[in-house]
């Protein structure tokens, strides 16, 4: 993924230190259970008598049965993970169409996994990771968020990796929310809306990843964009914009 150059800018020797194998202890770290087991949730949500279903939840705006979270997460716009202080991570939202094929693809056996776990041990997915991980725990220059886009030469496939910092009320760091999603659709719609298009900008100096083909200003879809459909339909996508969290 485009690392923003702040983030590239950071010490190998202080990100890798970040404890992928989640061996520390969070406030709500769930002890006695392996963390890579496969039925972590299961266990761990028994241990703790978790709420679930039509039990109640009282939030600091509002009330919702489990359930009602549950279906509200799941119809959110983009793919969403939560990772804790710990490096365990606790959650994503389960699309409602389990064949449904993810941009960064989870399962619900990984969940209470370690961040080691989770990321394959390939290339350099797991030192970025920690890169990112580490930037977030300790609000590097002030950032709170990484917003990393997935290069892939294809203008109207906009992949974007956003990393939210998670605080509590005292600001301590609790854990990093990551969102992705394809954003295309909502500039295609913009344009749509507005009659505007999208076009080069002869003085950037970043983001030359993306093909130059112009939007037109009646429909906001590409003069290229049905041969790109085609090509996409013929052969399959195999720059998925895995996660590197």
């Amino acid at each position: 993924m485009a690392e923003p150059k702040w983030l590239k800018d950071l010490k190998e020797e202080d990100y890798i230190k970040e404890d992928f194998d989640a061996t520390g202890k969070s406030r709500y770290t769930v002890e006695g259970i392996d963390k890579n087991d496969p039925d972590w949730l299961d266990k761990a949500s028994k241990k703790v008598n978790a709420a679930e279903g039509d039990d109640y939840v009282k939030l600091d705006a509002g009330l919702l049965t489990v359930n009602q979270i549950n279906w509200m997460l799941r119809r959110a716009f983009g793919e969403l993970t939560y990772v804790d202080d710990n490096n365990q991570f606790l959650w994503y939202n389960k699309p409602t169409d389990p064949s449904k094929k993810m941009l960064a693809g989870r399962t619900p056996d990984q969940v209470g996994d370690t961040m080691g776990a989770v990321h394959p041990h390939i290339r350099n997915v797991i030192p970025e990771a920690k890169k990112v991980i580490y930037a977030l725990r300790n609000k590097v220059d002030g950032h709170d968020e990484v917003k990393m886009p997935v290069p892939n030469g294809n203008r109207h496939k906009l992949i974007l990796h956003d990393y939210k910092r998670i605080e509590d009320e005292d600001g301590n760091y609790m854990g990093t929310y990551e969102w992705v999603q394809d954003i295309y659709p909502f500039v295609k719609y913009f344009c749509e809306t507005t009659g505007q298009k999208l076009v080069d900008d002869p003085d950037a100096t970043t983001g030359a990843t993306y093909k130059k083909d112009e939007v037109d200003t009646g429909t906001g879809a590409s003069k290229h964009e049905e041969h790109v459909e085609e090509k996409k339909e013929a052969k399959p996508d195999t720059n998925s914009g895995a996660s590197e969290y």
